[in-house]
């Protein structure tokens, strides 16, 4: 467009090796499956995905064609098609599409074209961004963030080189082959490992350690802001080397070995790994033949192989979605000097500071001043569904509790109020109302939809004496761990306050980031009083908080406890500040003699109780609600 500046050139960005060989592989050869690229703010994540799209190679394309054909290759299947004879062409770079994270399914994969359907009666198809970056690149910002059935959709896209589209009485079938790179702050939240897994490449990028590499940073960027256009004349030869070194290897792609004793050495490592499916071998035997062909190799040698699995393999190893991402370079030196891996640490060792759970720790169930060391979580499972009570207004897409949302059932219609989809059955009825064979845009309804909204969980939990046996800490733990994963996989933000002693401690600030959560619950310590009233004000006082900062959100509090109240004010002084937030008393008295003190808290929350023991999916007999 003209007036825009240059973009930032790709050769002039410092250091992030892996990350720019990465993209410069999937620019070679897109069917690697694209690049997820993981770092915290300021890594220069979205600059270095820009820049990337000026070195890809111009296109032909059928002039008039809204999905980017090839004239040499036409989709048979294109809808502006068939493309017959000399169809007249039009050169052009390949294009940069950016997803938001706000977009509808419908700007995504494209949907009914109103106007002509009101204008003209006929059927017709709008393109979505699918059909825009077909033949270019597809950059997702914040891909963590997106809805996951978006994520799902774009994917196979990616996998299949093709988008199918049902929706609205149309039924279009189009090429969507592009080259898709998804940036993330781990801050932020984690994707789920499974759509991790669908990206052929995965990169973790840091800010610089060195000041002589951040101060070289700093001085280009400031030289690029002062003068884009000449900063980018300057770098301009390196860049235009890029592209022509991307065309080459494209060329020779198609003639490059793999060797059968490489394609072993890949089996071997991908076995080592213990990945699930086949996908990891075939993304790293399709790395390896892209990096023979990008040093100009008419063969896949070792090298090529420790490369491309360096880049696709680490991230597959997760088998917890709550597992940070990590690599592992000895067991991959191993295998390629084709030695037998070295067996797996024991997943779960001897806890610190003594023998097994229960033996050698002090008890202080009378709520004395006692502290034991931090209990080993226990074995977790998949918890009972905690859901709220009623459907919520329109708020962030997750998995838990009903909403009206963008997407999902269609439940009745209205008149327009937004970007909704059309209801083409109240549309009709409108015009019938009127005793009119034509529909007008006065007649046009929208569908209403209830979907699954994401929630803020806050967990409070008992950390005082009371709770202190070690066995019985250890089986909490398990029950917060496995609600915490629960929540991450329901897209919800997490809390976490503890109580213990003579005050409540916010160890988890609400975030996104379900990890943190799970490394301040394996270092949670335990004795002292428990002041249980304490635990709640600081529960009214992070919700409040939250209410401000995000009143979309609706607060789920999750109250792990026996009931117990031995220092502080009375609990129930509290409780009508948390009038009207759905709540989950986790009930977890124990021993022969039991007062019921969580169940009667329960009654004054107006909260389901929920028994410890039966807080097992295996073991619930409904949702809770």
């Amino acid at each position: 467009m003209a007036g825009m500046p240059a973009a930032y050139p790709f050769s002039a960005v410092v250091g992030l090796a892996d990350l720019r060989l990465a993209l410069l592989l999937t620019a070679v050869n897109p069917a690697i499956g694209g690049v997820l690229v993981r770092g915290e703010k300021g890594t220069a994540k979205s600059t270095v995905v820009r820049a990337l799209a000026t070195l890809l190679p111009e296109l032909d394309v059928v002039r008039g064609c809204r999905f980017g054909c090839d004239p040499a290759a036409p989709d048979p299947e294109c809808p502006d098609g068939p493309h017959v004879g000399a169809a007249p062409v039009v050169r052009r770079r390949a294009s940069l599409v950016e997803l938001p994270v706000g977009a509808t399914e419908d700007r995504v994969v494209g949907t009914l074209d109103i106007q002509r359907a009101l204008a003209e009666g006929v059927k017709a198809y709008e393109p979505g961004l699918l059909a825009t970056a077909h033949r270019g690149l597809l950059y997702v910002d914040e891909v963590n963030l997106l809805p996951d059935h978006l994520v799902d959709l774009l994917l196979d896209a990616a996998a299949m080189g093709r988008a199918h589209v049902e929706r609205d009485g149309v039924s279009v079938k189009h090429a969507a082959r592009f080259l898709l790179v998804g940036t993330m702050n781990p801050e932020e939240g984690e994707p789920r490992p499974q759509l991790v897994d669908r990206f052929g490449l995965v990169v973790s990028v840091t800010s610089p350690d060195e000041p002589g590499p951040r101060a070289e940073v700093v001085r280009r960027r400031l030289a690029y802001d002062a003068d884009p256009d000449g900063f980018a004349a300057r770098w301009a030869a390196e860049d235009a080397a890029l592209a022509e070194r991307i065309a080459a290897a494209r060329e020779r792609l198609a003639s490059v070995e793999l060797p059968d004793g490489e394609l072993d050495r890949i089996a071997r490592i991908c076995l080592a790994y213990g990945v699930d499916g086949l996908r990891a071998d075939i993304v790293v035997a399709r790395a390896a033949l892209t990096l023979a062909a990008w040093q100009g190799r008419g063969a896949v040698t070792v090298e090529d192989v420790r490369d491309a699995a360096r880049l696709a393999l680490p991230h597959r190893r997760r088998r917890d979605p709550l597992d940070p991402p990590g690599t592992d370079e000895e067991r991959l030196e191993e295998t390629l000097s084709n030695e037998d891996p070295s067996p797996e640490p024991d997943p779960d060792p001897e806890p610190p500071n003594g023998g097994p759970s229960g033996e050698g720790a002090p008890s202080d169930e009378d709520g004395g001043s006692a502290e034991q060391p931090a209990a080993a979580p226990g074995q977790p499972y998949r918890p009972r569904v905690l859901t709220l009570p009623k459907t919520g207004e329109r708020a962030h897409a997750g998995r838990r509790s009903l909403a009206y949302a963008r997407r999902g059932r269609v439940v009745g219609a209205r008149l327009p109020q937004g970007a909704g989809a059309p209801h083409l059955p109240a549309t009709l009825r409108a015009a019938a109302a009127r005793g009119s064979r034509t529909v007008a845009p006065a007649d046009l309804r929208e569908a209403v939809h209830v979907g699954r909204e994401a929630n803020l969980v806050l967990f409070v939990v008992d950390a005082s004496g009371s709770m202190a046996a070690r066995q019985r800490m250890s089986t909490v733990k398990a029950a917060v761990l496995s609600l915490l994963r629960d929540a991450y996989q329901r897209r919800d933000r997490v809390g976490m306050i503890t109580f213990r002693g003579t005050a409540a401690d916010e160890v988890l600030p609400p975030t996104s980031s379900h990890e943190v959560g799970v490394q301040r619950l394996a270092r949670l310590r335990t004795g002292g009083r428990t002041p249980l009233a304490a635990g709640l004000e600081a529960a009214v006082r992070t919700l409040r908080t939250e209410r401000r900062r995000d009143p979309r959100r609706r607060p789920l509090l999750v109250l792990v406890t026996d009931g117990r109240n031995t220092a502080g004010a009375d609990p129930l002084t509290v409780v009508p500040s948390l009038s009207g937030t759905a709540a989950v008393v986790v009930d977890c008295e124990g021993g022969p003699v039991r007062l019921g003190l969580a169940r009667r808290l329960a009654v004054a929350l107006d909260a389901p109780c929920v028994p410890l023991a039966q807080l097992s999916a295996t073991n619930a007999l409904g949702r809770v609600a």
